[in-house]
């Protein structure tokens, strides 16, 4: 088997981390939207103020660690799921792990459209984890420097996430170690647009992305997203 990931996978992870912006809003938006904060103590946002530019460092970094975080969890689920499948013996093991993660972004897409949380059991799930994971993210949080930003943004990667689980299963069926880490790699970098926009126009941004047509049209295009990837999985 090749080690690097299909294209379908790539793009479905992509597209997966562009079109859940709104997800990310309500995860991760307040700690992007606090890096401003922390860079420019006034609250300064206006283009000619020089300390925009440790505002947009100060997000920059953050993001770099989040996605380098995906990337790792990807290259250890894909390592680590991909010898369970083995050992287990179970058939089509890739293909359940590709149906997985369709279902997974069709039930984003659903709940942009309904609000009900068809996912927070599995977020809820993760939440041991993350509690463990807190006191080192405040601790980064207070750290000044760009390691402190760093450092936050990788332990942000692992917030219990519905979205960064379903693309994980996708990692988990490329194949490899290395192509886990590129699906991952390509969901995070799907993510940046919303997650660097919120860091610094978090107001008009944010009011954009919770606006209910906005939802709408973006659950719409999550559950496109899902059935384009169970299509790309059929037979050529």
């Amino acid at each position: 088997m090749s080690p690097w990931p299909d294209i379908g996978a790539l793009f479905t992870a992509f597209f997966a981390g562009l079109l859940g912006s709104g997800h990310c809003f309500g995860m991760c938006g307040g700690i992007a939207a606090g890096l401003g904060a922390i860079a420019a103590p006034d609250g300064s946002t206006t283009a000619a103020d020089p300390r925009r530019r440790p505002r947009l460092v100060s997000a920059v970094l953050f993001n770099a660690g989040r996605v380098l975080s995906y990337a790792l969890l990807g290259l250890i689920t894909a390592w680590l799921l991909a010898r369970a499948g083995q050992t287990l013996a179970i058939p089509h093991w890739t293909r359940v792990l590709r149906l997985l993660t369709s279902a997974m972004i069709f039930a984003i897409g659903l709940q942009f459209l309904s609000n009900i949380q068809l996912l927070v059991f599995i977020e809820k799930g993760g939440a041991s984890l993350w509690r463990r994971v807190m006191p080192l993210a405040l601790r980064a949080a207070n750290r000044p420097g760009p390691w402190g930003r760093l450092t936050l943004g990788a332990l942000w990667g692992l917030l219990p996430c519905g979205l960064v689980y379903s693309i994980l299963a996708t990692a988990a069926a490329s194949g490899s170690p290395v192509s886990g880490a590129l699906v991952m790699l390509s969901f995070g970098l799907g993510t940046l647009p919303s997650m660097l926009g919120l860091s610094l126009l978090s107001p008009t941004l944010g009011a954009f992305l919770a606006d209910r047509w906005t939802k709408r049209l973006t659950g719409l295009a999550m559950i496109l997203l899902a059935i384009y990837s169970v299509f790309m999985m059929a037979p050529k």
